[in-house]
């Protein structure tokens, strides 16, 4: 085996994350160039950033300088925004970077994590990598959880129960009482809220009273920053002290803290956008439920899931992708005859419904 040999066995045959395509990838490979790929398979905010980010960019002079690794100033304007104690704040490179520190720091061989699924691809792959043992609790038909069936799951090895609030890629919701059910095993719950700003639900209310509880949320989706990768999570105090030790120095770059100030600084702006994307969701799903042999279900997201009732999803992906629109295709035997369409601009959902109209059902 060579080299291989002193590879982990148990990630020999680790099969990694499947990511969104990145368009130039496609250059000369469809029927359209590049430049009019739309791109509707990984939820990004397609009227971007904050115009304050881009200024304070391209003004700013301390890039040879390494930023706070403390997070101070950065921890307390997430506070004020999440509207908590700046103590429970950790700041990560994406909110993906605090799931794999979460799990070092919980996690040891032969300790478990409930995920259910479907659901967001990250926390298993978090799970192996990190050597923990995945215990996945299938959803029911309408993608919603059974309490009971995740509370028979739980043993003494049980470290963490992972819940998308919404689920991704279904877009639904659970209920706060559902929520409340699992902390009350004790178990640390983590509610990823990535898509919360379009949601408006949150668990932020239930910190106080459950110290198990941990919520990770995100600027990729809402402020248009999914390219400097920052997200933060609200963490018992004691918990965020360790994930402060353990994370890597200087895990938040600079650009990613200038960012975010000036994202605070227009929460006006950004919340427009996220009002026109949800108008917009509106006017999608109302489409989608046109196509006869499409069936979307609703959505709390910045996303739609849609069974493909006619051929075969995987088929349907790639011929959008012949037309140079992007969505998403999932190979899990629960959703493997579904995509998952991002919400564009109006422009963006006209392509596509013109699109589907021209592939029809076969």
């Amino acid at each position: 085996m060579g080299i291989e040999k002193l590879i982990r066995r148990d990630l020999l045959a680790f099969g990694g994350y499947s990511a969104a395509m990145s368009p130039e990838t496609l250059d000369g490979k469809i029927e359209v160039a590049t430049r009019d790929i739309i791109k509707l398979d990984a939820n990004e905010n397609p009227y971007g950033c904050s115009p304050r980010v881009q200024k304070a960019l391209a003004k700013y002079a301390q890039y040879h300088i390494y930023p706070d690794d403390g997070q101070e100033r950065l921890r307390k304007m997430l506070a004020g925004y999440a509207g908590v104690e700046a103590e429970r704040i950790v700041a990560g490179n994406g909110s993906n970077q605090l799931i794999d520190l979460l799990l070092r720091l919980l996690i040891s061989k032969g300790d478990k994590i409930i995920n259910l699924t479907p659901t967001f691809g990250i926390y298993s792959f978090s799970a192996r990598l990190c050597g923990g043992t995945l215990v996945e609790v299938p959803r029911e038909a309408d993608f919603s959880f059974d309490v009971r069936k995740v509370k028979a799951a739980v043993t003494s090895r049980t470290k963490i129960i992972f819940i998308a609030n919404p689920n991704n890629p279904t877009a639904n919701l659970a209920p706060r009482k559902d929520i409340e059910d699992l902390l009350d095993t004790g178990v640390p719950v983590v509610v990823d809220e990535a898509y919360y700003e379009f949601s408006r639900k949150t668990a932020l209310r239930l910190v106080e009273k459950h110290d198990n509880l941990v919520i990770l949320r995100t600027f990729s989706k809402w402020a248009g920053l999914a390219g400097l990768r920052i997200g933060y999570g609200i963490f018992p105090p004691e918990i965020a002290a360790f994930i402060l030790r353990i994370k890597i120095p200087y895990n938040v770059n600079a650009a990613a803290l200038v960012a975010v100030e000036e994202s605070l600084k227009d929460t006006d702006y950004l919340m427009e956008s996220v009002d026109k994307i949800i108008a917009e969701r509106r006017r999608l799903f109302a489409e989608l439920k046109n196509v006869t042999w499409l069936r979307p279900y609703p959505s709390k997201a910045n996303f739609i899931l849609c069974d493909v009732l006619e051929g075969d999803a995987k088929t349907l992906y790639q011929k959008l992708q012949a037309k140079g629109i992007l969505v998403r295709y999932f190979d899990h035997p629960r959703i493997k005859d579904c995509i998952r369409v991002s919400i564009g601009k109006p422009e963006h959902t006209d392509a596509l419904i013109k699109a589907l109209r021209e592939i029809g059902g076969r």
